[in-house]
């Protein structure tokens, strides 16, 4: 074999080389453009909620027994109960007569199954819901929660108001800030995810659940809508609502602005130890302490302080913008949620 055809042959072999390697490299090039879109379309997706008849819902609860109550609230009680062809508890709520009767012709099915939408780790699940005469109800996941508001203050001595000393806290500063920053990320899908924006309503520890993993997770929103045709004032708003929201016979009404207030008076609450009243005492007595920096005053007495309180100290600061300003001048909930997940970074 000459030289010339030696250089022919490992010509060809090198442009057939060539020719592989580009072949490759296309395929490869195609694989990774199709790789994300193929993720995307398998990736989980929230289901609507299930309709389930009424029977199946006094199977579940036994015929609505009081034995199986786990919660009663002003919005209605709170059942915990397996619904049929399945496994795991459900907490299933059942809205108050009263309140149905008052909102006769409200598209109850179209609201369950837009709030059904909303699927975050720092918030309550609705897995489905009923209605027939009378009846309103909603199915929720269930996993043994207890509220913050238990968590708080089932210890505390009620002689001084829920102010004073004595009990002990079943949550130390750290699980505080962590719960304070769930709730935060909580609302903030709530009010800058999902389209249309859900309002909460009525922000307060007793619609924070706390899971196993001590991760705070924001229940009942949206159903605070029940409440237009009732006199609020009667119904648990009073102490988590701004005064904006009483302004105008009640035209301003529930907002974001006023799910942050709500959220800055339970910042309050998990700082100081001291549960919310009506009248907001808890409010007038916090904030001038607050910016007087009176910390021993104000910081709840049956936890020892830390030795770095500034975490507490600037978590105090963000409850006081959110509940020492009006509307117009009160920081978004992204811009709260924000700082607290620093904070939550912080104790890493």
């Amino acid at each position: 074999m000459s030289g010339g055809e030696i250089i022919i042959i490992y010509n060809v072999v090198l442009s057939i080389l060539a020719i592989i390697i580009i072949c490759l490299v296309i395929l490869l090039f195609i694989c990774c453009k199709k790789k994300p879109i193929k993720a995307e379309e398998t990736l989980p997706t929230k289901q609507i909620a299930c309709s389930y008849s009424l029977m199946d819902i006094h199977g579940a609860t036994d015929g609505f027994n009081y034995r199986r109550i786990i919660g009663q609230g002003r919005i209605g009680s709170v059942y915990v109960g397996i619904l049929p062809n399945g496994d795991q508890q459900v907490a299933i709520k059942r809205i108050h007569p009263r309140l149905v009767l008052s909102n006769a012709g409200f598209g109850f099915t179209s609201m369950m199954k837009w709030l059904s939408l909303a699927y975050h780790p720092n918030i309550v699940p609705i897995l489905g819901f009923s209605e027939g005469p009378g009846e309103r109800i909603v199915v929720m996941e269930f996993g043994g929660m207890l509220s913050l508001d238990f968590y708080l203050h089932q210890n505390r001595d009620h002689d001084d108001g829920g102010g004073g000393g004595g009990g002990t806290s079943l949550l130390d500063w750290n699980c505080r800030l962590r719960v304070a920053a769930g709730i935060a990320r909580g609302i903030e899908y709530l009010h800058e995810v999902m389209v249309p924006h859900i309002v909460h309503g009525c922000i307060k520890p007793s619609n924070i659940l706390i899971d196993v993993n001590f991760c705070a997770r924001v229940c009942d929103y949206g159903l605070y809508t029940f409440l237009t045709c009732y006199d609020k004032r009667q119904l648990g708003l009073m102490g988590y609502v701004d005064d904006e929201y009483w302004i105008g016979n009640e035209k301003k009404g529930f907002s974001k602005e006023s799910d942050v207030y709500g959220l800055g008076v339970v910042l309050l609450e998990l700082l100081s130890g001291r549960k919310c009243d009506q009248e907001s005492l808890l409010v007038k007595w916090a904030l001038p302490l607050i910016k007087e920096m009176k910390f021993g005053e104000f910081l709840d007495n049956r936890l020892m302080l830390p030795n770095d309180i500034r975490p507490l100290v600037r978590l105090a600061k963000v409850a006081l913008a959110c509940v020492g300003n009006s509307r117009k001048n009160r920081p978004s909930i992204v811009q709260v949620a924000n700082i607290l997940n620093s904070l939550e970074v912080g104790l890493l």
